[in-house]
């Protein structure tokens, strides 16, 4: 089956390949969260093409669902705040219930742990003709374990080359694989927690874990930079999102999706044959 990274990709989709697989850490400090690669100007048009995005993908989503040729698992993986949750309602939020689903994960529960790390990952990934996508994921599997040391070194090496021949064997069968890092800062991370604390409508979401895991920031950062060196390969490719613009954000993730959606060259399966000059009276 083939896929979007196949084989000339657009040039949209080669600038979002920003190291090579298999290469050395890709060091978080060298990217931006600032940056807003993707920008039309101003914040009006950058929200107005999100607007504009969101109608487009609606009907490629519901073509896609009628194509059935393909399988599409979208992760959204990030630190605390960095806005998963905001852009499952900006960018999905638009598209039929119908075919669309999202999977948030948090703690294994003690059926989880009895199994491996990913058989809980594998029954929720996306069936024909259906867009998954995952707030949170199997990477969290080698990030907290990594940052507390709960793992050995060599388990740790271990699981990334678990996660790509997972990855790999999802593509070999029909499923895209999109992976999103939603990439924030420590200051632009501190305004959005106290903003938690703040705001009666979003309190609920704050959690002193958060302050603890905030703490070990930088240990995060390096274990984000190892696992995206690890596991940025030819059939399942990291996109780095620069996200301290919410709207930037979404604007940047709706317009990959656009691009590898529109590379499918989707169809509507063909009529039934004895259908045809039938009239509905």
């Amino acid at each position: 089956m083939p896929s979007p990274f196949d084989n000339n990709p657009s040039p949209l989709l080669q600038r979002l390949r920003p190291w090579q697989p298999g290469g050395k850490n890709a060091a978080l400090k060298d990217f931006d969260p600032g940056a807003k690669p993707f920008s039309l100007g101003d914040k009006a048009q950058d929200k107005a093409a999100v607007e504009d995005l969101a109608v487009e993908l609606d009907g490629l989503q519901n073509l896609f669902y009628a194509d059935k040729r393909y399988k599409l698992l979208v992760v959204l993986q990030g630190t605390d705040t960095s806005g998963k949750d905001g852009t499952i309602r900006g960018v999905f939020g638009r598209m039929s219930a119908l075919g669309v689903h999202a999977v948030g994960w948090k703690a294994p529960t003690e059926t989880e742990r009895a199994h491996d790390y990913l058989w809980r990952i594998h029954q929720q990934v996306p069936q024909a003709g259906d867009i998954t996508v995952f707030n949170r994921s199997h990477y969290e599997d080698v990030l907290v374990p990594v940052v507390n040391g709960w793992i050995t070194p060599e388990r740790h090496q271990q699981r990334l080359a678990h996660i790509n021949d997972f990855e790999r064997m999802l593509s070999e069968t029909g499923t895209i694989v999109l992976k999103f890092l939603l990439h924030i800062g420590f200051d632009e991370q501190r305004e959005r927690l106290q903003e938690r604390l703040d705001d009666p409508a979003k309190h609920w979401k704050f959690s002193m874990g958060d302050i603890e895991v905030r703490k070990q920031w930088a240990q995060y950062q390096d274990a984000y930079g190892t696992l995206l060196a690890a596991t940025h390969t030819p059939w399942a490719p990291w996109t780095i999102v620069p996200a301290n613009s919410k709207t930037h954000r979404n604007l940047m993730i709706a317009t990959v999706l656009r691009e590898v959606l529109q590379k499918l060259d989707l169809r509507y399966p063909a009529g039934d044959p004895a259908l045809a000059g039938f009239t509905v009276k």
